[in-house]
């Protein structure tokens, strides 16, 4: 089995890959309960905000430029508030191509999940599920021909609600074949012939087991299974999803098992999207399948170690590469950052920041940085990069590089994650980030602290922590002002 390396990693900024299937709006509104209705024995959510994301291949499509790889995107939405948000939410994705058709009187995809303290409470579906109208059906192929040779890569990412129905899969793999484009195959259903002669089918183990109505209770099942459903529908590959036990790859080379790549599951939504993803911008370099279904299953892995409907980034692939992949991974950039900070709010976890030069990290940084975890669930440390600080301090600065001072804060147990900034304030990023508590030394006060109005703004705050004598911008006691 090929090994994966970084080079592999770092080649799938470079694929171009055009998504083709059910495109929907997720929406995701916040709040807490506090009550009881008096109309009925049901909680009322007092919504504090939504968010609003792409699901379905949109979500496929948010995992390839997480990547740096540049999608396309052909969908039908319904001509309705839902599908104009997509639309909006789609097309303003850099590196995303998007074609949404846009079929009257028909009803966008939507799902709402309403969530508090880091809970679903109840998810509404509002869909449309029969099949597109034919004249729309025929308008997508024609565009999928012309796409399907712009890019490297063709995904079919099938949800059943009714745009890859019919002969619209089967003319799609004969266009991607005419053309010598490999195409790849997120299956729904029962009925596998519509993909017929697909490169690669990417089925779960329930959806394999209900193609073939064979067993797939373990490896070995699962691999003869896969065997059928290859040999019955000629296609080049089969890779097999199996949640938190791995992938299982059957094609002419014979049968490999890719053990699970994840060390602690929080959350599955959407890692399916995330491998889709991952393998097809593999596929689209040009790497050989066993090390594309590896960086699925290694992109699988972090997927479902993030909160949320996450996606996953070349850094998250590089770092669980490295030795010190748990201390690296804590370094990212503002994106992710601000990323992440959202989806501890969505479980319900209090969001702190910080920020300094640590140069060089001290006792009484150590300190400080503790006591600032003491008042949130998870610690985020604005770093200033090394140019900010020679702008600040002048030359001869920093000591040490925004590297290893970046290494060393991340290896603190207090600390969730580092993000460097090059701004002469971290307000841009506290702005990004959103925290709920804003930590700060106690040589200042309150109104001097950078950021604290904004906090205020959104109903957070800043806290001073008590100063460790010898150590400016240290604290060492546990009590703090607020």
């Amino acid at each position: 089995m090929d090994s994966i390396t970084p080079d592999h990693i770092r080649a799938l900024a470079h694929a171009s890959v055009l998504v083709i299937g059910d495109v929907m709006l997720d929406r995701y509104t916040y709040g807490v309960v506090q009550r009881i209705s008096v109309e009925a024995p049901v909680p009322i959510l007092s919504i504090e905000r939504e968010v609003e994301q792409p699901g379905g291949a949109g979500n496929v499509v948010r995992n390839l430029t997480a990547l740096g790889a540049a999608a396309a995107l052909i969908s039908v939405v319904g001509d309705d508030a839902a599908g104009s948000e997509l639309t909006g939410l789609v097309g303003g994705q850099p590196g995303v191509e998007p074609w949404l058709l846009v079929q009257g009187s028909r009803t966008t995809t939507l799902k709402t999940r309403f969530i508090a303290s880091g809970q679903q409470l109840l998810r509404t579906d509002r869909e449309q599920t029969d099949p597109i109208h034919p004249k729309l059906a025929e308008r997508l192929v024609r565009i999928a021909s012309d796409a399907m040779a712009a890019t490297s890569v063709t995904v079919l990412s099938d949800y059943g609600k009714g745009v890859l129905s019919g002969d619209v899969p089967a003319a799609l793999v004969a266009n991607a074949r005419k053309i010598g484009r490999p195409i790849i195959v997120d299956p729904r259903g029962a009925d596998f012939s519509r993909y017929a002669g697909a490169d690669v089918v990417m089925p779960n183990r329930p959806e394999l087991s209900a193609a073939t109505g064979m067993p797939v209770g373990d490896e070995a099942a699962i691999a003869a299974a896969a065997q059928v459903l290859r040999e019955r529908f000629s296609f080049g590959a089969v890779v097999v999803t199996r949640a938190n036990d791995g992938m299982t790859l059957v094609d002419g080379d014979g049968v490999r098992h890719f053990p699970a790549e994840a060390p602690l599951v929080h959350d599955t939504s959407g890692a399916g999207d995330t491998a889709l993803a991952t393998l097809a911008t593999a596929l689209a370099m040009k790497l050989p399948l066993s090390v594309a279904v590896g960086l699925a299953n290694l992109a699988a892995g972090i997927s479902v170690g993030k909160v949320g409907n996450a996606v996953v980034r070349q850094s998250d692939l590089l770092h669980a590469l490295s030795p010190q992949a748990s201390v690296l991974r804590k370094i990212v950039d503002r994106a992710e950052a601000t990323e992440l900070a959202e989806r501890w709010r969505r479980r319900g976890w209090r969001v702190g920041f910080t920020d300094g030069r640590f140069d060089p990290l001290h006792a009484g940084h150590v300190h400080m940085l503790e006591q600032a975890r003491a008042h949130c669930d998870q610690l985020i440390v604005g770093l200033h990069a090394d140019a900010n600080v020679r702008r600040l301090k002048g030359p001869g600065h920093p000591v040490q590089p925004e590297a290893a001072r970046a290494a060393v804060l991340a290896s603190l147990g207090c600390v969730g994650l580092v993000c460097v900034f090059e701004d002469d304030t971290p307000e841009p990023l506290i702005e990004a980030l959103r925290p709920d508590v804003l930590i700060k030394g106690a040589d200042r006060t309150l109104d001097q602290v950078v950021g604290a109005d904004l906090l205020r703004g959104w109903g957070g705050k800043a806290v001073l922590a008590d100063l460790l004598p010898g150590h400016p911008t240290a604290a060492t006691r546990t009590r703090v002002r607020t």
